[in-house]
């Protein structure tokens, strides 16, 4: 099963429904509690949720504090997937021990609901990584670079190698292509290859000449044969190999430099 679920048009990651599912249950349950005690909780409700987000975001955010360079857009803009979710459940538990230490009617019914939102969370995720495949490697892919030359994902094994699959006409795909080789010029030991997805070469080219791709990076995919490989039809997509060949993790959507210094330490090691 992939990280991602997809519906139509619409791509959702299975994470992001476990967390609206834990969410939507565990509110269901601690408000149906307080109703029968005669409490009123929607404050907490909506206050713990808040705590738990920002923390999970701010803790993420001082990790990699110089991926943001103080931009507090960059900070607030959560589309890169930037969390820490450990420290957002520790401030649910926080609050929780706040509301007992208070004496607050609500107590009894927001522990309830946080209990069961943190049990539906932890199985979840646990339930996607056993389902998620442990031996996965650089696909059986070759395609032909923008240079003329074959590239062969299996032959690249030794290095670590970073597989970004992508178009030019996907809005987040262009906004992480600055990112993406900021990140490659920084990092000479990492292999990265842009797979364009489904693309005619001339836009392509085009494209890669306007922003001074190199086209010895960029490899043509144009039946889209190693979304289907992958499982990942997603744009952008981008998988991160370690210099075994093994795939260490999977980015479905815009990477920011942050999250994009997150996934090469698995392959890389220290920044």
């Amino acid at each position: 099963m992939g990280q991602t679920l997809q519906i139509g048009p619409l791509t959702l990651a299975w994470a992001l429904i476990v967390l609206f599912i834990g969410w939507f249950a565990s509110t269901h349950m601690a408000e149906r509690l307080a109703r029968k005690q005669g409490v009123k909780i929607e404050k907490h409700v909506w206050l713990i949720a808040l705590l738990g987000l920002v923390a999970a975001r701010l803790a993420f955010v001082a990790q990699y504090a110089s991926a943001y360079s103080g931009s507090l857009w960059a900070i607030i803009d959560i589309r890169d997937g930037g969390w820490e979710p450990v420290v957002g459940l520790i401030a649910i538990g926080v609050y929780v021990l706040a509301l007992w230490v208070w004496q607050s009617k609500a107590a009894k019914a927001v522990t309830t609901g946080a209990a069961l939102f943190c049990a539906i969370w932890l199985g979840g995720t646990f339930g996607l990584s056993m389902l998620a495949p442990s031996n996965a490697t650089l696909p059986q892919f070759t395609g032909v670079a923008l240079d003329a030359q074959s590239v062969s994902l299996p032959a690249l094994k030794g290095q670590p190698v970073v597989v970004n699959l992508w178009a030019t006409w996907c809005p987040p795909c262009r906004r992480e292509m600055p990112v993406l080789m900021a990140a490659e010029k920084a990092h000479p030991n990492v292999r990265f290859v842009y797979v364009n997805q489904g693309e005619k070469p001339e836009a392509v080219l085009r494209y890669v000449q306007q922003i001074g791709m190199s086209p010895g990076s960029v490899v043509l995919d144009g039946e889209e044969s190693l979304s289907r490989m992958v499982q990942q039809r997603a744009l952008p997509t981008t998988l991160f190999f370690d210099a075994e060949g093994k795939q260490v993790a999977v980015r479905s959507g815009e990477l920011s430099a942050a999250t994009l210094t997150q996934h090469l330490e698995q392959i890389v090691g220290s920044r």
